[in-house]
């Protein structure tokens, strides 16, 4: 798979050395004092309007208080890297951490990878009533939520359980809305298992589902309760289901539309840790570890640096990973005029693929956009201030005179053109069919 990057990575140095710094006499006078360092590759042309573009960028952010020398950018298309400002410093990245956690989930699973969620029993069937107790042992899926409950619900209705007479056990590694606490998952998923005890939120997530989809009214009458998964070989529990995640490019869309704290630490565990994410994605794209200094999966705190240019890599590298697939990037990130969630009020080109950060006093957005003279564009911004508004306004702004500059385009490229992958019913929350039979209990369904 490291092979497979594009060749830029292997060009590039990893020191500023390493890099080639233009100060051609054929540049304007400004270019030569421009706080913006334009770094190219050997046999690349400078373009100063781009500089101008970015120059203006910082000064707008400086005339707004901000300190230049702590506002990062790096811009690139192809192996042409068009601009940068403290390109190859870590700085607070917040949720543009989650791009980490994306890159080394994919290089460690593959983006069709399913968590499995085993459902097994501890007594037989008689008269619609499970007489033992219900078994949710999880595989670590991170968004088992309302609806893949409510299905998971109707699919053992279906089988012949109408009432649980024990108690609804949970092991490890299952966590449901996002809640760290066993019992806490568990008492959730009770509940979804029947509609009389629904609160509002899952009535409101009930309402995405087809609109043919029952409302579950399974019983549990004892209680939840956690047990490892040592004490429950002791207990002679039989496999009745296995409910498969959604594929994982799927998980990765939806937790950088919301930006999902909780989903990218679960992540960052599974992989072994923010260290062991570390380790996979330097490799990758190449990049020096002291651009990559992460804590933790989320990006909260101010700990969790990435330097401009690491960021751009591991976007460019994310790309990489699904081109012999049938996902694009624009399948695992969100797409500015398509998709909401942390987007929601921002101007940024439509089309683009980017994923946003923020800290009290971080804004950071990095992505891709589409052009006509240049193909696509990969950028990373990372500011820090207090105006987040205002930060977030010059963004945009800045992005909007790029696209004016090389032109905007209708055509697409595959890579920023969700796939058709997305779109089937077995990829969406709440389908029945990630949901398989283990083995049929013989003599005790209906």
């Amino acid at each position: 798979m490291f092979d497979l990057l594009v060749s830029w990575l292997l060009g590039i140095g990893t020191s500023p050395e390493e890099v080639l710094l233009l100060r051609s006499s054929q540049l304007s006078q400004w270019l030569t004092q421009s706080s913006i360092t334009q770094l190219m590759e050997p046999n690349h042309v400078a373009d100063p309007e781009a500089i101008a573009i970015l120059e203006a960028y910082l000064n707008s952010l400086e005339r707004l208080g901000m300190d230049p020398t702590q506002q990062g950018i790096w811009l690139q298309s192809g192996a042409t890297v068009w601009g940068s400002n403290q390109g190859t410093v870590a700085l607070p990245a917040a949720s543009l951490t989650k791009l980490v956690t994306s890159l080394a989930a994919l290089e460690t699973w593959g983006t069709d990878h399913q968590f499995e969620t085993l459902i097994s029993t501890t007594g037989v069937i008689r008269n619609g009533i499970l007489e033992g107790d219900l078994v949710i042992q999880g595989g670590g899926d991170p968004l088992y939520v309302w609806e893949e409950a409510i299905t998971l619900a109707n699919t053992l209705q279906q089988l012949g359980i109408q009432q649980v007479a024990g108690d609804l056990l949970i092991t490890e590694n299952f966590s449901m809305n996002y809640k760290d606490d066993p019992i806490e998952s568990g008492t959730l998923l009770k509940q979804a298992f029947n509609a009389s005890l629904w609160p509002a939120a899952a009535e409101q997530q009930y309402r995405t589902l087809p609109a043919d989809t029952p409302r579950p009214s399974l019983i549990i009458e004892g209680a939840v309760r956690f047990t490892s998964a040592n004490a429950l070989q002791s207990r002679q529990s039989r496999p009745l289901l296995k409910h498969y995640s959604l594929p994982l490019a799927q998980l990765l869309k939806l937790m950088n539309i919301y930006s999902n704290n909780v989903m990218s630490q679960q992540l960052v565990d599974l992989l072994g840790g923010a260290e062991r994410a570390t380790t996979i994605v330097a490799t990758i794209t190449r990049v020096p570890q002291s651009e990559i200094q992460i804590i933790n999966g989320s990006g909260l705190g101010h700990e969790n640096q990435l330097s401009p240019r690491a960021v751009t890599r591991i976007l460019m590298a994310m790309n990489q990973q699904v081109q012999d697939t049938p996902w694009s990037l624009a399948d695992l990130l969100p797409i500015s005029g398509r998709d909401v969630g942390t987007l929601i009020g921002r101007q940024i080109p439509r089309s683009a693929a980017v994923k946003t950060g923020s800290l009290w006093d971080v804004s950071s957005l990095a992505g891709a956009f589409p052009t006509q003279e240049q193909g696509i564009v990969w950028f990373t911004i990372i500011n820090r201030g207090a105006n987040l508004d205002g930060l977030r306004q010059q963004q945009d702004v800045m992005l909007n005179t790029l696209v004016q500059k090389w032109g905007a385009t209708a055509i697409l490229p595959p890579d920023l053109q969700p796939s058709a992958k997305s779109l089937e019913p077995a990829n969406q929350l709440g389908s029945n069919s990630r949901i398989q039979p283990v083995e049929t209990i013989s003599g005790t369904l209906p």
